[in-house]
């Protein structure tokens, strides 16, 4: 499997994660320091000590995304790995998806969840056991609320986008699969409208008895992800 990865986004989200976290830390310690130094400026005080707790916050937010082990990429590559080279793997692309896999017959969105806990779909809805540990991180995490939904949103998306760039081809096969990478999640499922898995139990929802796509099709859309990606 060829996997390609848009590095310079990755860096960038890294970067600001960094900035936000030790920026925040820095004005909370002036906030500290000002009373004690300049008690005629105090009421500053409590000014940077709110812009530093909310720039800290932002900061993990985007350390809990972009930095923290394991990455999703991470993740996928390992679960998807033995796929042999007609799979292609985009991280990040310029494009309403995160993660898309080509085929032979077709494109994969990945909508990922890259969150510890114990989550549940029923009756067309989602919900996650609240663990104090999670209660605690919950500020400063992504949260599920409906990802299958958002991937069948996100699915129109990149479908309309694909057409307006493939004016002149059929419409291209594209599939939504949910899957869960951290490797602490506990899932129960009901019955899904798309696939919702664990990422050790994603390459059983690769395969597809779909017709293959066109040779031509097939490297116009490879070309074409590949220069979103880079």
């Amino acid at each position: 499997m060829k996997t390609i990865i848009n590095h310079a986004r990755v860096n960038r989200r890294a970067r600001l994660s960094n900035i936000m976290s030790m920026g925040g830390l820095a004005l909370l310690l002036i906030s500290v320091l000002v009373p004690l130094f300049l008690p005629a400026l105090a009421n500053v005080a409590y000014v940077l000590m709110f812009a530093g707790l909310g720039m800290a916050m932002i900061g993990i937010y985007f350390a809990n995304r972009w930095v923290r082990k394991p990455r999703p990429e991470e993740s996928l590559a390992k679960a998807l790995r033995s796929l042999d080279d007609q799979h292609h793997l985009y991280h990040y692309p310029s494009l309403p998806c995160d993660h898309l896999l080509l085929t032979p017959t077709g494109l994969v969105l990945l909508e990922v969840i890259n969150l510890a806990g114990d989550f549940s779909y029923k009756d067309g809805r989602w919900k996650e056991a609240m663990s104090i540990g999670r209660a605690l991180r919950y500020i400063v995490e992504e949260r599920v609320s409906n990802p299958i939904r958002t991937a069948q949103q996100v699915v129109d998306e990149l479908r309309g986008q694909l057409k307006k760039e493939f004016n002149s081809t059929p419409s291209i096969p594209i599939r939504p699969v949910v899957v869960f990478t951290h490797p602490l999640v506990q899932l129960t499922l009901d019955t899904a409208p798309v696939a919702v898995c664990k990422v050790d139990k994603l390459k059983k929802h690769i395969a597809s008895k779909a017709a293959r796509l066109t040779p031509d099709l097939y490297g116009s859309l490879d070309s074409y992800l590949e220069k979103q990606t880079m």
